[in-house]
């Protein structure tokens, strides 16, 4: 099994997901050391992201909250609440903190006082949407996270690769697996090409002006 926070002080990243326990998982989601960025469990393994994260994801991960913002500002009357980096708990089998994580309509996660901080997802439905910024992941967003989103049902996954600026749309089939689709379903009629174009104007600008070139795409959509 894996070293804890109990039994070591935590200063670099753990490679690859590695088998722990339920306990060992709760160590590391109650430890407050602030270099843990995020926290994946799937039946029996453990993946810990360490560290600061650097310009370009946080860059990209805000652009996308912010395209969320301008979608719903479009589509006005969809409830939407958006909890990019919470941690998702299905107590002793699953637990996962995506970048981006999306809520439609009613039956939103709220926190009441007495509870643990995180969403357990036997007392909330799943997200309607879930994604990962993948700067230095992608191997394992496009694998591991893949798989464990699956096992949770999440409707739909996205997985935006930042080196490449593509950005990678999965949907839920019956059969439990994931389908790669041109099209989100979450976001009705939003072509993922335009998510990739609108990566694209981070060459030429900022991720303001980037989510602003989105909005004005999407007028017409």
């Amino acid at each position: 099994m894996i070293s804890t926070p109990k039994s070591r002080h935590l200063t670099s990243a753990i490679p690859k997901w590695q088998p722990a326990t339920w306990e060992d998982y709760l160590a590391y989601a109650d430890d407050p050391n602030p270099e843990i960025v995020g926290l994946f469990f799937n039946q029996g393994y453990l993946f810990v992201q360490m560290g600061n994260e650097g310009i370009n994801h946080a860059a990209v991960n805000e652009l996308f909250t912010m395209l969320f913002a301008f979608w719903f500002v479009a589509k006005p009357g969809q409830i939407f609440h958006s909890l990019g980096g919470c941690l998702m708990e299905k107590p002793n089998t699953q637990a996962a903190s995506p970048d981006l994580v999306l809520y439609l309509g009613e039956n939103y996660p709220i926190w009441r006082e007495g509870e643990r901080r995180y969403l357990n997802l036997n007392q909330w439905r799943v997200p309607d949407l879930v994604g990962e910024v993948g700067d230095t992941t992608i191997a394992t967003d496009l694998d591991e996270k893949k798989q464990l989103y699956a096992a949770l049902q999440i409707p739909e996954y996205w997985v935006v690769d930042v080196k490449s600026e593509r950005v990678l749309a999965f949907r839920l089939q019956d059969d439990g697996k994931y389908q790669q689709y041109e099209y989100s379903v979450a976001l009705e009629g939003l072509p993922i090409s335009l998510l990739e174009q609108t990566l694209s104007q981070l060459k030429q600008g900022t991720n303001g002006s980037a989510a602003i070139w989105f909005s004005q795409q999407i007028a017409n959509l």
